[in-house]
């Protein structure tokens, strides 16, 4: 499985926008891990960086972990590891119907936090997952939502709204959810790099049993 690694920007280190553009476009563009021909469900991780496992070896990104995991304990399934390099919810947009060659039987929805860095408005945001959720679910795919924070210098309004468009989007969909991807990781010494969000090894160990507690459910032997 190819793994391609990304770059979250936040606050006091944000990439230049034709920087972004660029990588984005290269990593939009790149194969990212082909499924076909080998017969079995598939699941797509589609998601920015924190998926992508910026800044860790590819066989400790969470889809990599998840893949042996799921190997371990007996299951047929495939994971594939779309994660982008600064991808936003528009630019998970863009690449669902292509990732959708796979033919997955589960998406795991995981994007949003390079729009909430950015401070793009709140109903946008909400308005690119729903599209990606309702195309999923037109497909007959079943979706795994995995929810976000923004630092709170954002303003307490911007931030409270940016983690209620996730958990509005389950409930509205009745989709299988992950409140916070970074649950008793975000910003603490040994388990994220120096910018204080991607995980470092040791995380993305916690983060692949913090999104396994969800989809295990949704998973047949």
């Amino acid at each position: 499985m190819k793994i391609h690694h990304s770059f979250l920007s936040c606050k006091g280190r944000v990439l230049s926008a034709a920087r972004l553009l660029v990588i984005a476009i290269c990593g939009a563009l790149a194969w990212v891990g082909d499924s076909s021909g080998e017969g079995g469900p598939v699941v797509v991780a589609l998601g920015d960086s924190l998926t992508a496992g910026y800044g860790v070896p590819e066989a400790a990104s969470y889809p990599a972990r998840l893949q042996a995991l799921l190997t371990s304990e007996g299951y047929p399934q495939t994971v594939v590891n779309a994660g982008v390099s600064g991808d936003t919810t528009a630019g998970g947009l863009r690449r669902i119907r292509w990732l959708l060659r796979h033919d997955p039987e589960i998406v795991i929805l995981e994007l949003g936090a390079n729009d909430g860095l950015r401070g793009l408005p709140l109903e946008e945001i909400y308005s690119n997952l729903e599209k990606i959720i309702l195309i999923c679910k037109e497909e007959g795919i079943q979706v795994l939502l995995v929810g976000m924070k923004v630092p709170p210098n954002y303003g307490e309004h911007y931030a409270r709204g940016f983690e209620d468009v996730f958990s509005r989007l389950a409930r509205g969909h009745e989709l299988p959810f992950v409140p916070f991807l970074l649950e008793g990781i975000a910003a603490q010494k040994g388990y994220t790099q120096g910018d204080g969000i991607h995980p470092e090894a040791e995380g993305y160990a916690v983060v692949t049993r913090t999104v396994w507690r969800h989809l295990k459910p949704m998973l047949k032997k």
